[in-house]
């Protein structure tokens, strides 16, 4: 509990004493009108503190602007003990809210309690402590067991285990030794390690997701802008009704004024929309949070929503659904060459390439001899068909089956599935490497999720062959594939798919955020998975997860169609209860016990439900 909550405790306390005393003392007249107005002052003095500054800020309905209409004029009508008795509930209330929603923050803030403290650098032969931001890319850091890694960088020295759960909601710890890449925001468990820095600690992994998760609120969902509009017009509107009950009814039928301005003092408590306007918000922030707890951050209430109504979800298949290991499976000769000598000269025109697949064919080159560099001379990359390069004089072509038509090579495909590498030498075709890679291990679990979570259909957007392709999606059950795509073909693809899609529903790409960055930006919803270190996946997607684990989308679509609910839920409920206790209010069936019950009890009680978004698991 906060200084402020206790304070307020305090003050509850001591007027309730004295609120208790007073209504046992037999005062009469303007003494017991004194007695009451001692603890309505103490408990109520910031409310009306409150409601004449937003009169004069031109901020006029308000909630505490109601409250101190509704309990003042119940103070003119004679109703002492009534005016401080709901002025106190008002105020527990208040206090109860603030709890809920502080609590919900904690909650929040320790989730992403990952911002690193201090960084460790050898200076002058001694470690010295310093500020992450005055380390500088290149200088290296020391990391001590049980100490939060500061900034991304390479381990230059040592051997140690990391617990990523705090980016990636897994417990199982990641073991890195001398050259893997470590990243801000992990703990390190059991080894002393030195890293070198590879990124000021302002483009780190860690100030990224703090900066992602902290601007998430500004998003703003369509039922948060819907309540904010909602409660603009509302509030006045009811103090109009209130007005029209205190004076038209006496009017009309003749005397009884007092009681219709107490009926219209009830009418006015009932008004406020607090329940709304607080607990809406909380239940996206609830199920931000709730996901981050998972390693899934989404970077706004609009995505979340948006995230419910996916029908439609089109993944990239390289390291999305497979393992994005390749391995060479076959080298098929078509000419003179020898298979050996096949991949020697494929490894040689694609040495420089970082693509998977390139590198799975300089990997198998290596096992039979690491080729000479200096054999290659000129080497041009073809986008979308592959690499020519000169080697030992003669050019090299090795890329798609584009490319050999692009080269104007008379070839045949290999239509044995798998990915599907073809190869020219002086504009005549020397024959076919293929590679394969498996789907991972969860991909089919994955996607059984995606189906049961309630998305409609499964697409799968490649540029690889359309063999390989379709045999990946016939093990995992894809419903659509489109393969031999390059880039644009993908957006295109997209485009279409968004054409089609129902009114009201949702494309949801996944994709690692790197190669993928147009076809992120242009879905409803762009998901980077596999993310952690990825700056262009955060940068890029609308959602990330941290991990490589695909599950979690459909644990994300789960969170997000729960935090709607809730939010529906906190609807119904306040404007069911509002509008019944403000019928009641009307006809005189109900007091001002009733009214402050439908403002203040409707409201903790949205609110505790909305707080249970932070530990839903989906």
């Amino acid at each position: 509990m906060t200084k402020k909550q206790k304070k307020m405790r305090k003050r509850i306390l001591i007027a309730l004493g004295l609120f208790i005393l007073v209504n046992l003392l037999p005062l009469e007249g303007v003494l017991k009108l004194a007695a009451f107005l001692v603890p309505y002052a103490i408990i109520g003095h910031d409310v009306l503190r409150g409601a004449v500054n937003g009169i004069r800020n031109g901020q006029v309905f308000d909630e505490r602007f109601l409250m101190a209409i509704a309990t003042v004029g119940a103070l003119i009508l004679g109703e002492y003990s009534e005016a401080v008795a709901v002025m106190l509930f008002y105020q527990v209330g208040e206090l109860f809210q603030s709890y809920a929603v502080g609590k919900s923050r904690q909650s929040i803030a320790s989730l992403m309690d990952i911002r690193p403290d201090y960084a460790n650098v050898m200076r002058d032969g001694t470690l010295e402590q310093v500020d992450p931001d005055e380390v500088a890319v290149g200088d290296e850091i020391v990391i001590q067991p049980g100490e939060r890694v500061p900034l991304d960088g390479v381990v230059v020295e040592g051997r140690t285990s990391l617990d990523t759960a705090a980016l990636t909601g897994e417990s199982l710890p990641r073991a890195v030794e001398t050259g893997d890449e470590v990243i801000s925001g992990c703990v390190n468990l059991d080894g002393l390690v030195t890293v070198r820095v590879t990124k000021p600690y302002g483009q780190s992994t860690v100030a990224k997701i703090l900066d992602l998760v902290e601007n998430s609120s500004a998003k703003k969902a369509r039922a948060e802008n819907f309540i904010t509009k909602f409660a603009r017009w509302y509030t006045p509107a009811v103090c109009a009704l209130a007005l029209v009950l205190a004076v038209l009814p006496p009017l009309v039928l003749g005397g009884g004024w007092s009681m219709w301005i107490y009926r219209a003092l009830n009418f006015l408590v009932v008004s406020c929309p607090c329940a709304l306007v607080i607990s809406i918000p909380l239940s996206f922030f609830g199920g931000i949070g709730g996901a981050s707890r998972q390693g899934i951050l989404v970077k706004g209430g609009n995505y979340l929503e948006a995230l419910a109504d996916a029908e439609i979800v089109v993944m990239d298949k390289t390291g999305t659904l497979t393992e994005g290991r390749f391995t060479v499976a076959q080298v098929q000769a078509a000419g003179a060459l020898q298979p050996a000598e096949m991949l020697e000269l494929a490894a040689l025109a694609e040495q420089h390439s970082s693509h998977p697949v390139a590198r799975s064919i300089c990997e198998a080159a290596e096992q039979q001899g690491r080729p000479d560099p200096a054999r290659v001379g000129e080497v041009q990359e073809l986008a979308g068909l592959g690499v020519r390069a000169v080697v030992d004089g003669r050019t090299v072509a090795v890329g798609n089956g584009r490319l050999m038509e692009h080269e104007n090579v008379r070839w045949t495909a290999d239509e044995h599935g798998g990915t599907v590498v073809y190869m020219a030498v002086d504009g005549n075709f020397a024959g076919a490497i293929r590679v394969e890679d498996s789907p991972k291990a969860n991909a089919q679990e994955a996607l059984r999720g995606l189906k049961q979570a309630g998305v409609q259909r499964l697409v799968m957007l490649t540029g690889d062959a359309p063999a390989a392709a379709q045999a990946v999606a016939g093990k995992l059950g894809i419903d659509e594939v489109h393969a031999g795509l390059l880039p644009a073909d993908k957006v295109e693809q997209v485009e279409r798919l968004l054409a089609g899609k129902k009114p009201h529903r949702t494309l949801v790409f996944v994709g690692d955020g790197i190669n993928d960055a147009p076809v992120l930006s242009r879905a409803d919803v762009g998901v980077a998975m596999g993310a952690m270190g990825s700056d262009a996946a955060i940068e890029a997607a609308d959602i990330v997860l941290m991990d490589d684990n695909l599950n979690k989308l459909a644990a994300a679509i789960r969170i997000a169609r729960q935090t709607l609910r809730v939010v529906n839920q906190n609807i119904v409920f306040a404007l069911g209860v509002k509008g019944l206790v403000l019928a009641l209010c009307a006809l005189g069936v109900v007091g001002m016990w009733a009214a402050v019950f439908a403002d203040v009890g409707v409201a903790v009680i949205a609110i505790l439900n909305a707080s249970r978004m932070l530990n839903y698991r989906g």
